[in-house]
């Protein structure tokens, strides 16, 4: 999938009278406060808490990290200014010197060990999505200020992709220690209580290298920042930026039109027709590496929310653990009218795991047709010629679209003999559950951060192997050896070239075994008020440092 942008003018919708002024001062495109509606709120102000983008895009205000990735998911020089293999197991990363904090200190080696031995140490406190890449160092060296060697249990060729997604830096003077050391076991040298969330939520602990120094952080009222004048890098053109988390597209469109907003995320596609030609605001909708999916309850037998029709197999039987039943449902599901239909043609139907010419995806994988008449006769091959009962769970406020995307599902489904009935409901809620495995077939998404097949893979294909950080969301329970073998060589596979053929290869397996039923990678959607540009981003993080005076 080729990456566009799409700007195009907003025009004004016919609202009903009294609800949006059309005679609405309009702020002046040189202000330098910003005001931002997410529809996401981050859940915590510390960066190692929770994984999400929401979180995540938080932290890249006001934490850095030491490799970033540009707009179009490329690698870029951050905190660290270069970063190579000494050999298989080991990597030297120089540090970019002259770098302070928001507090005024120096940035050194002695921050990078401290976070590292951060993620490891405060486990209570730090997500294990955070120790995806800290787990696999077995030792940390600080010859100086400004070079880190890591060394690993096993090649790890995905290293400085993993620095850019999951290592925020934190200042090493956030809590009392003697000399730091690498030694997980024994604390790292830190003698003091290891901070959790509640120091950054506060700002006690929030001090950071980013563009912006944490003003405010204050759940459902908003979040405050203010510009870091001591920032390395180019400063941000707004002084002031205030984000307000607005879980509903309606309100969110509301305020901008209303002047409340100067910049929304994820607006309705279906409000963009509406306000076509309104030359006061513009868009920008551009594809992201998100991948929505089901993920089918393969690995238990019975499942709870599975019930085979009468006539069919016995009632014990769990369906979903047949490969023709797995593949029946994806040949059952119209991708392209879900896109064009309930997405507005803001998202692309996927046919493998990742777009199309990304890192480890097949340089085009064949279609995934709509055949109703092919899934019926699977079905029936299967042994289910009256179909079964399905429940599909999803959320309701996560994804765009996500519980009219599963209604549209569970027509499909329903045409080919499957009876349906839909679960939808709030995040927080949905995802607690999915955790436990309350589900038999909910909905997923996932971006690749790092801009390749394994991240996916490790996840949510691989065989569960906590102690190794895989399979750690494979709620389905999807096992499969030859996946396992050639996955596995490819994550430990620094030559580029190969581990690109046997992340093509585990694609290949994933695709015929069909452990997740990919429908679309979604686009997403800034609008803004006339006199900005938003550079849009495949990642789906809405930067304060991303909005510009237009021209600018």
């Amino acid at each position: 999938m080729k990456l566009r942008t799409v700007l195009r003018s907003l025009p004004l919708p016919m609202l009903a009278a009294g609800v949006v002024s059309l005679a609405m001062p309009m702020a002046p495109a040189l202000a330098q406060s910003l005001k931002i509606a997410l529809s996401s709120e981050p859940t915590s102000a510390d960066p190692h808490y929770h994984k999400s983008t929401a979180n995540d895009a938080l932290s890249e205000h006001v934490y850095g990290t030491l490799v970033a990735r540009d707009a179009n998911m490329k690698l870029i020089p951050a905190l660290a200014t270069s970063w190579k293999t000494i050999n298989d197991l080991t990597w030297e990363i120089k540090l970019r010197p002259g770098v302070k904090f928001s507090n005024g200190k120096p940035f050194t080696s002695e921050d990078v060990l401290f976070t590292i031995c951060r993620t490891l140490n405060n486990e209570t406190n730090v997500s294990s999505s955070y120790t995806d890449l800290t787990k696999q160092i077995v030792d940390v060296q600080t010859p100086d200020a400004l070079t880190v060697i890591l060394k690993t249990h096993a090649a790890f060729p995905l290293m400085p992709a993993e620095l850019a997604r999951n290592l925020p830096i934190v200042w090493n003077g956030i809590v009392e220690h003697g000399k730091l050391n690498f030694d997980p076991k024994k604390g790292c040298g830190v003698t003091g209580a290891w901070p959790g969330v509640a120091d950054f939520n506060n700002l006690k602990n929030a001090v950071g290298t980013g563009p912006y120094l944490l003003k405010s952080y204050v759940k459902g009222s908003g979040i405050e920042l203010t510009r870091n004048e001591g920032y390395w890098g180019t400063k941000p053109h707004w002084k002031d930026v205030k984000l307000v988390s607005v879980p509903n597209a309606g309100p969110r469109l509301t305020g901008l039109l209303s002047g409340d907003f100067d910049v929304i995320e994820n607006p309705a596609a279906r409000d963009l027709p509406r306000i076509k030609e309104n030359p006061k605001y513009a868009y920008v909708a551009t594809p992201s590496t998100r991948l929505i999916f089901f993920q089918p309850d393969i690995g238990r037998n019975p499942s709870p929310f599975v019930k085979v029709a009468a006539g069919g197999k016995a009632e014990a039987a769990n369906p979903l653990q047949d490969l023709r039943v797995r593949r029946a449902i994806s040949m059952a599901i119209d991708r392209k009218t879900i896109t064009a239909r309930i997405m507005d043609g803001m998202a692309t139907p996927a046919y493998q795991y990742m777009p199309d010419g990304m890192f480890g995806a097949l340089p085009k994988a064949p279609e995934i047709k709509y055949d109703p008449e092919g899934a019926k006769k699977l079905l029936a091959e299967a042994g289910y010629p009256n179909g079964f009962e399905l429940t599909l769970a999803s959320p309701n406020d996560r994804y765009i679209n996500d519980s009219q995307v599963t209604q549209a599902v569970a027509q499909y489904l329903s045409r080919v003999g499957i009876k349906t009935t839909v679960d939808a409901m709030t995040a927080s809620i949905y995802f607690s559950k999915r955790a436990k495995r309350d589900f038999s077939f909910p909905m997923g998404g996932w971006p690749s951060e790092t801009g390749e097949a394994s991240a996916l893979f490790q996840l949510w294909v691989a065989t569960l192997d906590a102690p190794n950080s895989l399979g750690t969301s494979n709620y389905g329970g999807f096992s499969n050896a030859e996946f396992d073998k050639v996955y596995k060589e490819a994550i430990s596979t620094v030559d580029t070239a190969k581990r690109q053929k046997l992340l093509e290869q585990s694609t290949k397996i994933a695709l015929e075994n069909v452990p997740l039923i990919p429908l679309h990678f979604e686009s997403t959607i800034w609008a803004f008020r006339q006199g900005l540009s938003y550079e849009g981003r495949r990642d789906q993080y809405t930067l304060a440092m991303s909005v510009k005076p237009k021209g600018k």
